[in-house]
Order: structure tokens, then sequence, then C-alpha cells
């Protein structure tokens, strides 16, 4: 009987960047197999691929023994694959009933949705889940107004809901608290003994070994290792992980005055995703947070940054209090936000280039009346010190490739010449030599003094920029690195938590 997926020799490329070199996985019927591998090794593209969403430059797909060609998500749905978005995928305005069947609501004869159905049938699904999602999860409650581990019982039922064959799971438990991971195991034994394969991502090592079968490790692109659970342990796993042990070279630890005062201190900062999160800052260093995706690094940094609210906790700059209501509070005291979200946080769509680079500057300098000319050779310099390429400052941002929107909107901020610089996963999505520039520039500003706060989700950049590394695991931080333990392994412990 062939395995309910085969997939081998999987490439991929984003322009310059390499995500997947040989990426291969092979998952049995009723078998829960983990997917394991450090920030950018592949797994996420892996599956992605596999579900339709990305679409593969090599290698060959197989469900079931016949080859798959997904072009879109609907031709591996059809297959019957399903995928657990790690984002989650709900429409805050649409009730919970309507989220789980969204796309594939009952119709009546006539066209119509069968409300009557979707319900009784969402109902049927929310159910068993009731004992453990606490109040408030209610079939007709927008999704909006539900609590994140709600939220993400009701992404589970959404997958569940396609009645798919092989269930891709990635950091399906990251919101869920341990009794509700106790019942999602046991729902998970269930649909094993259905013969319904699954595919399991998950940062926590203990829940890896608790319920998957085997264990594939990817690394840098490509399929290293493949493990039965029972047969190895969690060093093995690392170890795999991250390679060969080797020193890594990192920035020397700048000597500092023995008096010297922090520019930036974060006292026991809680919000969305964070909890108790403390750290100091001093001038002139690149200090790093690290973690796995979505363990409150963002979210730290869009709070310091006035975008996001901090429920509590105190942020002081130069010794004195700040209160960050939004970003302009933030910008108006020096401090500046890059985020890897071009789209979403960064670009004035539709607007020049002059433009775009002179937003921060305006707010910070409170300006109302502009005269172009007596900007324009700051903005040339400022573009200049990331060897941007383009025609002019009139040119609209959208002729420019990815790279060099990214340039600019980092020049936005040279321009301000900052005393904090947020980074908030700056280099996603732009090419080997701009990253080189980055890097370079990055160096210098804090060599000038600048206070630079950098999370990205590639650890080499963390490991080979930044003077200590804070790292995160569920919204807090769960270790420091630094001097000898700035190295691929302490950093991949501290990621995957205790069990690792």
């Amino acid at each position: 009987m062939p395995p309910a997926l085969k997939a081998q020799g999987i490439t991929k490329r984003f322009d310059a960047v390499v995500a997947l070199s040989d990426g291969a996985l092979t998952v049995e019927r009723g078998e829960i197999h983990a997917l394991l591998g450090a920030n950018g090794c592949g797994k996420s593209t892996l599956c992605k691929i596999i579900a339709g969403t990305v679409l593969r430059d090599g290698g060959s797909v197989e469900v079931d023994g016949a080859p798959l060609e997904p072009k879109r998500p609907a031709d591996a749905e059809a297959a019957g694959i399903a995928l657990f978005y790690q984002e989650l995928s709900l429409v805050p305005q649409l009730t919970v009933a309507e989220n789980i069947f969204l796309g594939h609501e009952p119709r009546t004869r006539a066209g119509f949705i069968d409300r009557r159905t979707l319900e009784d049938d969402a109902g049927r699904l929310l159910g068993p889940f009731k004992v453990v999602a606490g109040s408030g999860l209610d079939l007709h409650m927008p999704v909006a107004h539900l609590a994140p581990d709600q939220r993400q019982i009701v992404e589970i039922l959404k997958v569940l809901a396609r009645r798919p064959r092989l269930i891709i799971f990635d950091e399906a438990t990251a919101a869920l608290d341990r009794r509700q991971v106790e019942f999602f195991f046991r729902m998970l034994r269930e649909l094993k003994a259905q013969s319904i394969a699954m595919i399991f991502i998950s940062h926590r090592l203990d829940e890896v070994f608790e319920i998957c079968d085997r264990i594939t490790v990817m690394r840098n692109g490509a399929t290293v290792a493949t493990y039965p659970a029972a047969e190895t342990d969690v060093n093995r796993v690392v170890h795999a992980m991250v390679g060969a042990m080797t020193e890594h070279l990192h920035p020397p630890q700048v000597e500092r005055p023995a008096n010297e005062q922090p520019r930036l201190v974060v006292d026991r900062a809680r919000g969305r995703r964070l909890r108790d999160v403390s750290l100091t800052l001093r001038p002139g260093e690149i200090l790093g947070l690290g973690g796995l995706q979505g363990q409150g690094q963002s979210a730290l940094l869009r709070g310091l940054f006035g975008a996001d609210s901090l429920d509590s906790g105190r942020v002081n700059l130069d010794g004195a209090s700040l209160r960050l209501r939004k970003p302009a509070d933030a910008v108006h005291h020096g401090i500046a936000y890059v985020s890897g979200d071009r789209g979403r946080d960064a670009a004035l769509h539709g607007r020049s280039i002059f433009e775009n680079i002179a937003a921060a500057s305006f707010i910070r300098e409170r300006r109302f009346l502009v005269w172009p000319s007596r900007l324009a050779e700051r903005f040339r310099q400022a573009a200049a010190a990331l060897n941007t390429k383009y025609v002019g400052l009139e040119a609209p941002i959208g002729s420019l490739s990815g790279g060099n929107q990214q340039k600019i909107f980092i020049a936005r901020w040279l321009a301000t010449r900052p005393a904090v610089l947020l980074l908030d996963d700056p280099t996603k999505g732009i090419d080997l030599a701009a990253k080189a520039d980055f890097f370079d520039l990055v160096q210098h500003l804090a060599a000038e003094g600048t206070s630079i706060l950098f999370y990205s989700s590639e650890d080499a950049e963390l490991l080979g920029l930044c003077n200590r590394i804070l790292v995160f695991n569920g919204g807090t931080i769960a270790a420091e690195l630094s001097g000898s333990t700035m190295t691929a392994l302490h950093l991949t412990r501290a990621a995957y938590g205790d069990a690792a």
C-alpha cells in the first residue's frame, strides 16, 4: 500500500534565496509525523508546497501513490490535504459557525446557504471541545470576540470540517493550555485510528515525543534525517537540527564604562503575546531577539513603537519614562521601526520615493511646510548608505524591486537619525547582496552609538550580527546568550524550551 504522502527532491527559490534545495518527506497512513528544524530551515515552505499555497520549482509529490501537481490550495484540498495555518486564517467579523465552514457552506437545493445544517454540523464539531474551551465559545459568537486559545480551537475545527485524509498541523498547540493540548492529542489519536495521516510541527519537543510516531529533521533547506520517535532522543534531534558544531564568530563584547547608563530599559512589559518582559539596551549595542516565530518578539517591537499597546510595564529612554500610545510618540523620542512586512507596515503605495523617505522626518521634526530641495540631499545620502538602486527621488515606490523598496524604508529612518532602531525581521524577502549592505549599515550605526533591537527569523543573522541574544519562548524571555553561549546549539535549545 503506498504512503499517504511522498515528497522527494523538492526545490524552491525566492529570487536569490534558496528556501528548499532537497526537501523530502514520507508520511504513512494513520501516522503522526513530526517535521522539525530551526528557523529558516524550509519546513514551512515544504508544507505550503504540499498544500498548494506555494508552487515548487522541482521535485515530486505523490498522495496515495498518485502524482500531485497543485497549482492552488483547492487542488490540494481536492486530494484530501488540509493545512492548519500558524497564522490563523479566520475572518474576525464572522461567527464561529461561519468560520468553521467558510468556503464549504452546505447549500439548499436552490443554492442558498443552509444555515440550519451549517449550525448543526458546526455544533457537532464544537461539542467535544466545550469542556476545555472556556466560556464564550459559542457558534453565534464573532471570532473577533474570542480569546487566542479559542480562536486556535476554531481554526482546528475549520480543518476538521474538510474531512481530510492528510492534515498538516503547523504549531497547532501554540496558544493552547495543557488541558486543551491533552484533549487535542486525544483527538489526534482518534484520527490516527481512522487512518488519517498527520504532519505535526511544534517547538515543544516534549509534545513531539509524546504524540508522534516518527520525526523528520530539516536543515538549511534540505531533509537531513528521519527517526522513529521511540528510538531517538532530544539531544540527537537537536544536533541534527543545528548540524556540525563549530565555533561561531560573532561580534566581540564591547567594553563599556562602568557608570554608563542604559539607553533603553523595559521593565515587566505585558501585552499581546508578552508576559513580564524585561531588558536593558546600551548605547551602541545590537541586542538580538531570538526564538521561533510568533513567540512575542514582534509584539515587543511593535509595543515599543506604539503600534500595539502594552497592557502594563514600564519603558524608560535615557532615564525618562515613556508613554507610547501611538507611533508618533515613539518617533518624537527618536525611536525608529523597520518591519519585514513592507506592504502592511511600510509602503505608501502610489507615492514617490521622496515621499516614502520623508514620512518619518515630517513626524520627527513636526514639519508642516516642506521645501523638497532642502531635504533631497539628506534623503539621497540616506539611500546611498544602502547602495539603493533607483532612477530618482520622484520615481514611484512601486518601480523598485522588493530589496530596494526595503532599503528605501530603512533610509526613511536613517534620515531621522534615531537613538533607538527597532528591526522586526527586516531582511525578509530581500536578496543576499541587499542583506550584506544592510548588515554593514547596522554595524556602522552601532559604532556611531545607535542602540539596536534586532529580531530575525534567521538564526544565522542573529549569531553573526548581535552582541547579545534574548531568546523568546511563549511570550517571555527564556534565556540570554552572550560570549561562549552564542552558538546555534544554545540558541536552538533555548528556543525549543526546557525539553531541549
